[in-house]
């Protein structure tokens, strides 16, 4: 579409993702994947209406089916969640009367399983015995405190030094929405983040506050931090293709096995919504049917 084209649909779709980001906190991916489905929908919509506001919910589940054949299910929910959230921020600023994405259908995709590690495999996971390397103490201290605590991947690089309460033992995180939570930090993380907090000095630059660190004296990025756990997972002798968010998903569905409280688990992941965490209770039956198969004598082959 040309800029030109675009004339009408965009000051709409530039307000709202202004709202996303300066009222709701929203990250720069979720901010780009809003713009990039929404952006779609006015290239492929643009000869039907010269507005959003002329879009009826008939064009709109039309445009749907026509990209069922280029789009994943999972896609085509994304895109229609989209527009559902878009045309909700005008009808609350009375700009529009109805939503014309409010019913929008999809086709229902497969809710993947998060993977996680089991408890022997994150131990070999964390038993890191390099205490003459630097960047192993660092790398050590982050995934201890991504399995500790279940922080997300972007919580953990944006982490700094003063959200850290050493007399308390918990960090303060600010998660999806800018939302704060207070979570607690296990033994062995507090002393892997001892060990590093001794030799991050050398490492201070133009981010003092930083909690963690990289070799070029700069907060560590999302991607460092994704290559370094493929690193050690290697390194350690892990066969999958281990990510930090496998390290959250590790503490959720360990946490829930030993304690079996949802709604605690939802609160320590900064869930909105308890549907969201009760993936991991079929991670959890997964164990126990796996448990029963093998223990059980009507159970087994």
């Amino acid at each position: 579409m040309t800029k030109t084209e675009l004339a009408d649909f965009q000051p709409w779709l530039s307000q709202f993702l202004a709202y996303l980001q300066f009222e709701r906190g929203y990250s720069k991916q979720t901010l780009a994947s809003y713009q990039q489905q929404l952006s779609a929908v006015a290239s492929q919509l643009q000869s039907q209406a010269s507005h959003w506001r002329y879009l009826s919910q008939q064009q709109l589940q039309q445009h749907l089916l026509s990209c069922r054949t280029s789009l994943k299910p999972r896609s085509l929910a994304l895109r229609a969640a989209a527009l559902r959230s878009f045309y909700r921020y005008f009808v609350a600023l009375k700009q529009l009367q109805d939503n014309p994405a409010a019913y929008l259908k999809v086709p229902k995709s497969a809710r993947p399983l998060p993977k996680n590690l089991d408890v022997d495999q994150m131990n070999r996971l964390l038993d890191i015995q390099e205490p003459d390397d630097d960047l192993a103490c660092r790398d050590q201290a982050m995934m201890e405190l991504f399995y500790s605590s279940g922080l997300r991947l972007e919580e953990l690089v944006n982490a700094n030094l003063q959200d850290i309460s050493f007399s308390e033992q918990q960090i303060r995180v600010r998660g999806k929405g800018n939302k704060e939570r207070i979570l607690p930090i296990g033994r062995l993380a507090m002393q892997a983040l001892q060990r590093w907090l001794a030799l991050r000095p050398a490492f201070v630059g133009p981010e003092p506050d930083a909690l963690f660190l990289s070799r070029q004296k700069s907060r560590i990025s999302a991607r460092h931090v994704r290559s370094r756990v493929k690193l050690w997972a290697a390194r350690q002798g892990l066969e999958q293709n281990v990510h930090p968010h496998m390290l959250r998903h590790s503490f959720a569905s360990h946490m829930l096995e030993s304690s079996g409280d949802l709604r605690a688990v939802q609160e320590l992941l900064g869930h909105a919504n308890l549907s969201t965490t009760q993936v991991y209770t079929h991670l959890d039956f997964q164990h126990l049917a796996k448990v029963y198969d093998a223990a059980h004598p009507r159970a087994k082959k």
